[in-house]
């Protein structure tokens, strides 16, 4: 469905005039809505473009559901964006797909069961050298919040061996999965944009999570082998961007 864009895609502002919501996320989260309750009617669904079903089973399966994380890259007929779902246990990822529509890649994992892509197991890079890192990284939809990232990555670029901003955090936490980044932060984000892609990374042998032992969420997201990954962390405190407090 999501390769047959409309030739005329309508497309309208969330949170800020540049945060976009096309027709086709709303299309493509009915879509895997719809799928899910025939599936499973007991289970509850959170979905970011607003559908919510609360689940009726005692152990309730939560998913998560990004029907087209990059809808700016759809938006200009850019070809980096995915479908991200995953599946919570109790508060805890059990298993999450990412799909990289117009390459045709489906990232898996399950919880203690690796991850794949297309089938084949991923692992991500050992590079501990900082200076020669690949980092991918993305930017928040407030202006205000931007001229803060802007900033930081002042201090970041001049460290690393280049940055990558291509638009789907999903897909960039894939990335260091796969191996085709070294390492990945953000802030910023809800948990349909990293939940699949978290445990994917994980699942690969990444370390997944925020600033000073926090869990990944809006405030930042890292991930990275576990070597760099604290080298990381140390930058991006270093660079300003600190933890909340508790």
């Amino acid at each position: 469905m999501l390769r047959h864009r409309p030739e005329h895609l309508r497309a309208t502002s969330k949170s800020t005039p540049t945060d976009a919501v096309t027709e086709m996320d709303a299309a493509s989260e009915r879509l895997i809505v719809d799928r899910l309750l025939a599936a499973r009617p007991g289970d509850r669904i959170v979905g970011e473009e607003g559908a919510r079903h609360e689940g009726t089973d005692d152990d309730v399966v939560t998913w998560y559901v990004d029907p087209i994380d990059g809808t700016v890259n759809y938006l200009y007929a850019l070809p980096q964006f995915s479908v991200s779902i995953a599946a919570y246990v109790a508060g805890a990822a059990v298993a999450g797909v990412v799909y990289d529509v117009m390459r045709d890649e489906m990232y898996a994992a399950a919880l203690g069961g690796g991850a794949t892509c297309n089938g084949v197991a991923l692992r991500c890079t050992p590079q501990t050298d900082l200076s020669l890192s690949l980092v991918a990284t993305g930017f928040a939809y407030s202006a205000q919040t931007r001229a803060a990232q802007a900033q930081v990555l002042l201090h970041v670029l001049p460290t690393v061996r280049d940055i990558r901003r291509l638009g789907s955090a999903a897909l960039d936490l894939c990335a260091v999965a796969a191996g085709r980044v070294d390492g990945y932060y953000e802030a910023g984000m809800h948990p349909w944009d990293w939940a699949a892609g978290a445990l994917i990374a994980s699942e690969a042998g990444a370390r997944v999570g925020g600033l000073g032992g926090r869990p990944p969420g809006d405030w930042t997201t890292l991930a990275a082998n576990p070597v760099l990954f604290e080298e990381l962390e140390r930058l991006l405190i270093s660079a300003g961007v600190e933890p909340p407090a508790s």
